[in-house]
């Protein structure tokens, strides 16, 4: 890529008035800044996706990449973000095929391989262990790293770890863009993902499953829950699937051998589904 260019404004409070314990107080809080971001691909639209206005550039590589429009970062020619303007305008090197429909991904819908990419046809294979004590104190670095949640308590972070620490971070109003963040993140850093661990403050559906499987991480975990589609898919997959992680809890959905044998986990690794 030759050019990167990344302009971007403050953080925004509002003020309120909180009830607690019967008595009324004025306050000035920070907000979960919400934005509108069109992206524009060799001069034509291609979407609009109602986000947070942080790692616009790392979300922007992401989502061209979760839609197959680029396999890495050398794909794009020039890269220009302006939050001001609201626009992200790529030049990709080599010439792809744009629908005319407009479309609009708002920061709770599926945001994921919408342009008709396929699904790869990939089984997770990876000798990736860990214990449930590592996973439980991931999931503190990843919440104790998530500066915009503790500000505000209104955005989602998912992190890409190693047994050890915190890799790659997107924090967003929308799980899917977290994700999109934390892939454009690894592109540019050349991060790579695979036998990896991914962890989320957010649900985990099929389309977060599926980009999952395309980057070849082996392990998911999260404070929520996996939807019922999310869990077959990892299962048939290869995945682990973990989710609401709460202090010293969990729940093994798929794919438990991963998690390094002792007396808790002796059931997990008798059972590979």
């Amino acid at each position: 890529m030759d050019k990167i260019l990344v302009l971007s404004s403050e953080k925004k409070t509002s003020g309120c008035y909180r009830l607690a314990e019967g008595r009324w107080t004025e306050q000035k809080l920070s907000l979960p800044e919400e934005m509108p971001l069109t992206i524009f691909v060799n001069g034509h639209e291609l979407v609009t996706i109602l986000c947070s206005p942080s790692s616009l550039n790392f979300l922007v590589i992401g989502y061209l990449f979760s839609e197959g429009l680029i396999k890495a970062v050398n794909d794009i020619d020039i890269l220009r973000v302006c939050e001001s303007s609201r626009l992200a305008d790529v030049r990709l090197k080599n010439e792809v095929t744009i629908s005319t429909e407009k479309r609009i991904l708002t920061s709770g819908c599926g945001g994921g391989m919408s342009l008709g990419t396929a699904m790869p046809k990939i089984i997770i294979c990876s000798d990736l262990k860990i214990t449930p004590a590592r996973i439980f104190d991931l999931i503190r670095q990843m919440v104790k790293s998530g500066s915009a949640y503790r500000l505000t308590g209104g955005v989602h972070t998912t992190v890409l770890c190693d047994h050890d620490v915190i890799l790659a971070m997107g924090e967003d109003i929308g799980r899917h863009n977290t994700l999109d963040k934390v892939i454009g993140n690894c592109m540019m850093c050349e991060i790579n993902p695979k036998d990896k661990i991914l962890m989320t403050t957010g649900r985990i559906a099929s389309e977060i499953l599926k980009k999952v499987v395309m980057l070849e991480v082996p392990m998911v975990v999260s404070l929520s829950s996996p939807t019922d589609e999310a869990v077959n898919l990892a299962r048939s997959l290869g995945v682990t699937l973990i989710g609401y992680v709460r202090g010293q809890n969990m729940t093994v959905y798929a794919n438990g051998q991963r998690l390094e044998a002792g007396q808790e986990t002796e059931i997990l690794c008798a059972s590979k589904g």
